[in-house]
């Protein structure tokens, strides 16, 4: 009989104990690493008029939560975003369309912006990274 637990399985009839999850996702995460995409890209935010506004996936939009538009990615895509400026990164939901200018790339929540150390800025150069079957 085997327990399976949080990555960890014990054979109850001898009592040893194996790790062999763990290896399966550090060779997933290697080969899901070796497929990201890294772009640099100009990016903004929302406004603070757009605070409850439904975005185009349906949602409405908030600024403390850690979402993004972008006018491709499917909704629900996790992006990280990176400014190399500071080093700062964050992990956002792409739930809407847009930005609609040719020069950005990502629309930020406010909240994203701020963990990035551009807000009150306006714009600012970042590096997006994501999974390429995203796009």
């Amino acid at each position: 009989m085997l327990i399976s637990f949080m990555g960890f399985s014990q054979d109850i009839s001898d009592g040893t104990t194996s790790e062999s999850a763990p290896e399966t996702t550090a060779r997933s995460s290697s080969n899901l690493s070796s497929k990201l995409i890294s772009k640099t890209v100009y990016a903004t935010y929302y406004a603070k008029k757009f605070e409850g506004r439904r975005t185009t996936s349906g949602v409405r939009y908030r600024g403390k939560k850690m979402t993004a538009a972008h006018m491709s990615l499917p909704f629900g895509t996790i992006v990280t975003v990176t400014n190399p400026t500071n080093g700062r990164s964050v992990d956002v939901e792409i739930n809407d369309r847009g930005p609609h200018s040719r020069k950005f790339k990502i629309d930020l929540s406010e909240g994203a912006a701020k963990e990035l150390g551009f807000y009150g800025k306006g714009v600012a150069k970042l590096e997006i990274t994501y999974l390429p079957d995203t796009e």
